[in-house]
């Protein structure tokens, strides 16, 4: 309530309230200031209001004491119950754990007021999950309760907590909440075979590598724990098979590691031994981690193909054989119970292939043409025996023939049957090391011999030195050669193999006579004639070539330059319009040089006409016009020349005659236009050169020699 000192309670004061929640949350009464609430307040939803109230004249309306501010607060009741904002929870805590293990802890949640009375003291209670697991009532942490908890037995649990407020105490409000705990694995257990012997059957068609059967050890551990490793126990039949451990069913895949027969034995017994991967020391005092079975495997009869005695037969037979020879066999058997007979047959690459023949029931193999070491050395091919109860029973192997060499060729010479010998060559010097070649197949140790044939032992100018390496040497036998004498030699050497039967073959070496420095090098090997003086070199003889090639070369220059003068040197196109200058030194060709001057003036002076222009200069246009001179008939040719000499003297512009200047015209659409000054309408003397001393001293002496050619 609301009350002013001044209210005498004769309803003169009204009382007024604004602020927060006035009007909508509180109200008060006009006259007697009572305040209050028109709702249901939460203290969780709002916990004060802060309202401002005033005394008014009821009839100025006039407040009769300044605005005062209060604070209404919300006094909190236990109207809410603990909350799990996290649940459901998920724990794990692994097997076998001792008492008090550490599991989880929780926390719930009260909206009430802390500060004021016990409504959110809140107290953690298991509903559910004893007596395996136990919570503190003040913290909410869980423990173990129970010791050596199995995950074997049993791996999930789900325990009910309880958190109620008022301090547990009877009429508080209580929240719950589930915590799912799981049991980790630990390796608390060996892996055991479920039986201790396993019966396997195994054909002994068997192949190599291929899984012949799985045996399985159990281990109730999960994940890395049951992680089993397979061995087999050394022991009978052990070597022929091996062990490896299934990753995905943790099974042991025995594999066969070498080919079986039931024929050699039929039955094979080894033990296997089962052991974990990942040991715990804490549960090693349980007992050995590994367990052992025994495995019997039957190897079980199956029809096989026939088998050779041999996985590769090499053989080796004589070229030229005679056809039919038999050159050896092979064999194969039937291994199985009842024995069938074999049959043979050559397998071809192709039809071609028929150098050799076997026998079906024997297997002996015959050559069946004629051969030759030098065409092929070597025969590859595959023989196949099938079983006569069941040819699709059948295995091959591979034969190898190699032809033997027979010694019919002779040795050759393998080095070049040409060498040279220099004039100053001393007795005993070695000129030239040769070896021989043989088509044949040469066997391991065979020898070459080397020496002269009989009709050159006697002639003292070379001879043969067999080094006996399959080398030898030729060597001079006389001290100096000459050429003049005599330039080739030929000398026969006789080659002998050491195969039977001995093959010889004789080859001429050709020896030529080089002149060679003091050094043994050799200069020149070329022929010269014998009637050249003693003394003249080759040198001097190409010298001599080559000046007379020059000679002739330059006659043969100076004759095509003389034709070349005779012809005419102007532009005979008036359409080429370029830039030319023909320069020439000769005097004129006389009467003869009929293309330099017409000629026909001097016979005729009546053919001058007026109009006619010379030829070797460009007209001058209308600048000096030439007055020709009446000729009368018969007038002297002397005179006539001489007339003509003086007039042309006269002319300025006149070249001589042994010379010809042509100026060509640059043409009509040219910007710059001619920059000759033949066809200038003005000359020299029109020509003011009074601007030149307007240049600058630099023009001074150009300026005064213009001016005094003025003047």
């Amino acid at each position: 309530q609301l009350h002013s000192d001044l209210d005498k309670g004769v309803g003169t004061v009204k009382y007024t309230l604004s602020g927060d929640g006035a009007g909508t949350v509180f109200t008060i009464d006009e006259t007697t200031g009572d305040i209050h609430a028109i709702r249901s307040l939460d203290r969780e939803e709002k916990p004060f209001y802060t309202l401002r109230a005033q005394a008014v004249d009821v009839d100025t309306k006039k407040p009769l004491e300044p605005e005062s501010e209060f604070i209404i607060k919300v006094q909190d009741i236990n109207d809410n119950e603990p909350r799990f904002l996290d649940g459901p929870y998920v724990a794990s805590v692994p097997e076998m754990s001792p008492v008090g293990a550490y599991v989880l802890q929780v926390k719930a949640t009260d909206a009430d007021d802390p500060t004021y009375g016990n409504s959110a003291r809140v107290v953690y209670s298991i509903l559910q999950g004893q007596p395996y697991f136990s919570i503190d009532p003040k913290t909410g942490v869980i423990r173990t309760a129970l010791p050596n908890m199995d995950r074997e037995v049993k791996e999930q649990y789900q325990v009910l907590i309880q958190a109620k407020d008022m301090g547990g105490q009877l009429g508080g409000l209580a929240g719950t909440t589930t915590v799912n705990v799981t049991l980790t694995d630990v390796n608390d257990n060996p892996p055991r075979f479920p039986k201790s012997i396993f019966h396997l059957k195994v054909p002994e068609s068997s192949h190599v590598g291929s899984a012949v059967g799985r045996i399985r050890a159990v281990d109730p551990d999960s994940g890395k724990n049951a992680e089993i490793e397979y061995n087999i126990v050394p022991g009978d039949g052990g070597n022929l098979f091996d062990i490896t451990t299934d990753e995905n069913t943790q099974e042991g895949v025995i594999k066969l590691k070498k080919p079986l027969d039931f024929e050699t034995k039929k039955a094979y017994t080894f033990k296997v031994e089962a052991s974990n991967l990942h040991l715990d020391h804490r549960f090693h005092s349980v007992g050995p981690f590994k367990d052992t079975a025994t495995v019997k495997i039957n190897v079980l009869d199956m029809e096989e193909p026939p088998v050779f005695s041999k996985p590769l037969y090499t053989m080796e037979v004589y070229e030229d054989t005679p056809v039919g020879t038999i050159i050896g066999a092979v064999t194969a058997q039937d291994l199985d119970a009842g024995s069938s007979s074999v049959r043979y047959f050559i397998d071809w690459k192709n039809d071609l292939d028929s150098s050799f023949t076997i026998d079906a029931t024997e297997g002996t193999i015959a050559t069946n043409e004629l051969l030759d070491r030098e065409s092929t050395a070597q025969y590859n091919f595959s023989i196949v025996a099938s079983k006569v109860s069941n040819p699709l029973l059948s295995s091959r192997v591979q034969v190898i023939i190699n032809v033997l060499d027979v010694n019919e060729f002779p040795p050759e010479l393998s080095v070049p049957s040409e060498t040279a010998v220099c004039e100053n060559a001393k007795a005993g010097q070695v000129i030239q090391t040769v070896t021989a070649a043989d088509r044949d197949l040469s066997p391991a140790g065979q020898r070459f011999s080397f020496r002269l044939s009989p009709e050159a032992a006697s002639k003292p100018n070379f001879t043969v030195h067999d080094y006996r390496n399959n080398t030898a040497g030729i060597e001079t036998r006389r001290n100096g050669y000459s050429r003049r004498q005599q330039e080739l030699y030929f000398l026969p050497v006789v080659i002998e193999d050491s195969s039977y039967p001995v093959q010889s073959s004789t080859s001429t070496m050709t020896i030529r006579v080089c002149r060679c420095d003091p050094d043994g090098t050799i200069l020149s090997c070329n022929v010269e004639a014998i009637f050249l003086p003693v003394g003249l070199s080759t040198g001097a003889l190409v010298a001599i070539l080559l000046c007379i090639i020059i000679l002739l070369a330059i006659v043969v220059l100076y004759v095509a330059l003389r034709r070349q003068r005779k012809k005419d040197t102007l532009m005979t196109s008036k359409e080429d319009i370029r830039d030319n200058v023909i320069h020439y030194d000769d005097e004129g060709g006389g009467e003869e040089d009929t293309q330099a001057f017409d000629i026909g003036a001097l016979r005729n002076p009546k053919a001058m006409e007026e109009s006619q222009a010379r030829r070797d200069i460009k007209p001058e246009a209308l600048r000096f016009p030439r007055q020709p001179a009446a000729a009368e008939d018969g007038a002297d040719i002397k005179d006539f020349i001489h007339q003509r000499l003086q007039e042309n003297d006269g002319d300025p512009t006149a070249p001589p005659y042994d010379s010809l200047a042509t100026y060509a015209y640059e043409g009509a659409g040219s910007v710059a236009e001619s920059l000759s000054s033949i066809d200038s309408l003005t000359t020299e003397a029109d020509q003011d050169y009074d601007y030149l001393s307007d240049w600058g001293p630099r023009f001074k002496s150009l300026a005064e020699m213009f001016g005094e050619e003025e003047s």
